[in-house]
């Protein structure tokens, strides 16, 4: 479509005065509002696919959407566990300023409030949007699904599609809320079906779509065809590969289109793998602390003739600079009485520039329990005997210089200087989202106190001592 078509159908539906005031990224290069695609998978570990590491299971689809586009390799969700990332993706908060900070299971009654501002909500009018998969914010009472957060459309399951009861629920805005059974093993296929039309239906006008796959969830349930496919890495591998036809489908439907120049797709996860995939050499897993087997997960941008082919970058990112980055690249401002955690990346994407961020936290529910800056990661608190232990009481710092993204070495003895800046950065978070906290007392800080008190403290080393 032709800026000159563009600029007449803003006129013809009302919609001029947004269009010419969409500034940014997007228009500096002369072209329209760019679509937006967010393919997030569930549960998909960074080992898990080629772009960053993955040989086990084959996904070419992705491969090549790599070679044409980035690749951040150290990107982080905004939580180890599901409920709360994606609270941060769409919000572009830390997921406990929006009380949502562990998984929410079907008796739970808490849901997003409605006074969070997603990104469908920041892209309105200008954008149509649809969330079309697991939803996991909410699923109480007549008003819970995304069309009351914003979204166009509602095309999904309420949550993890091993929670039950479970229903396949659509719903237009404004509109009654439509259900049917879940067809487990062709679910991810109708989720990109019904996002294929929507696409189609809107490749006229800008659109946002977030395209939240279940799998690879457990359990596996591989579609008719995929079964067998991954050659030894049994139904998780299946689905994985799946998955990547799925994202070699809908960049084809792009191209078909003649969208695929207008659209950024970013494919990746929710956070790490849980009993089974890959991380990929990382530490932890799923809910696995603040170390990176349950943070870091692969991240793919495609954008032709916006974003360079064949890049790859280390600047850190998180699953919150998605909502500043598409307003961004829309030219529209942040939503207004909300403090925006995450960062515009564009530059990143686009110009290869450094991370935006100073500082990355880590949080396992309420408690930040890790802090990563571009070179160093600190640690705070483990799980040990199914507890979550403190590290700092017990005089066992741990410092990680992030070259060595498999943290298996704390050079806090190496580095004494770093570490005590890196703590001191661990208490200035702790004390900015205390009033965030749903319970009294942070019971790391109160459980390295007892501890700290308890061994006497001037047991420590002088280079640990406060």
């Amino acid at each position: 479509m032709t800026h000159i078509n563009r600029r007449k159908l803003l006129a013809g539906s009302g919609l001029l005065a947004a269009g010419l005031a969409l500034g940014g990224a997007a228009q500096a290069a002369g072209s329209r509002p760019p679509n937006i695609i967010v393919i997030l998978c569930d549960d998909l570990g960074y080992g898990d696919v080629g772009p960053t590491g993955g040989r086990r299971v084959p996904t070419p689809h992705l491969d090549r959407m790599a070679a044409q586009g980035i690749t951040l390799t150290d990107y982080y969700a905004p939580a180890n566990v599901c409920t709360p990332s994606r609270a941060g993706i769409l919000t572009g908060r830390y997921p406990v300023r929006t009380t949502l900070s562990r998984v929410l299971l079907e008796a739970d009654t808490q849901q997003l409030p409605k006074t969070e501002r997603t990104i469908a909500h920041a892209l309105k009018p200008a954008y149509k949007s649809a969330l079309i998969g697991k939803w996991h914010l909410g699923h109480k009472g007549d008003a819970w699904d995304p069309t009351n957060y914003g979204f166009d459309l509602f095309y999904g399951i309420p949550y993890s599609h091993d929670i039950n009861p479970l229903r396949l629920y659509e719903r237009k805005a404004g509109e009654a809320m439509r259900d049917e059974e879940v067809d487990f093993p062709r679910l991810q296929q109708k989720f990109y079906s019904r996002a294929r039309g929507f696409i189609e239906e809107n490749a006229h006008r800008p659109f946002f779509l977030e395209l939240a796959l279940s799998s690879p969830h457990l359990p596996n349930f591989p579609a008719p065809g995929f079964g067998g496919k991954s050659q030894g890495a049994g139904a998780y591998g299946d689905t994985i590969i799946e998955i990547d036809s799925i994202v070699g489908r809908l960049n084809a439907t792009l191209v078909r289109l003649g969208l695929e120049r207008d659209t950024l797709v970013i494919f990746t996860s929710d956070n790490g793998p849980w009993f089974e995939g890959s991380t990929g050499g990382l530490r932890q897993r799923k809910g696995g602390g603040a170390y990176d087997g349950a943070y870091r997960v692969p991240f793919i941008a495609r954008w032709p003739g916006h974003i360079p082919a064949g890049r790859r970058s280390n600047a850190m990112a998180m699953g919150i600079d998605v909502l500043p980055t598409a307003c961004a690249l829309a030219g529209l401002p942040l939503p207004p009485g909300v403090e925006i955690d995450g960062r515009d990346i564009s530059a990143v994407l686009m110009r290869g520039g450094a991370s935006p961020h100073e500082e990355l936290l880590l949080f396992q529910d309420e408690n930040v329990v890790g802090i990563r800056t571009q070179c160093w990661k600190y640690v705070r608190a483990d799980f040990y005997m199914n507890f979550l232990m403190p590290l700092d009481g017990r005089g066992y710092p741990q410092l990680y210089d992030m070259r060595d993204p498999t943290e298996q070495y704390s050079v806090a003895s190496l580095h004494p200087d770093v570490t005590r800046a890196m703590q001191a950065r661990m208490q200035q978070a702790a004390a900015r989202f205390a009033p965030y906290r749903r319970t009294p007392e942070d019971p790391i800080a109160a459980q390295a106190k007892a501890q700290a008190a308890a061994r006497g403290h001037t047991n420590l080393p002088a280079m640990w001592q406060d």
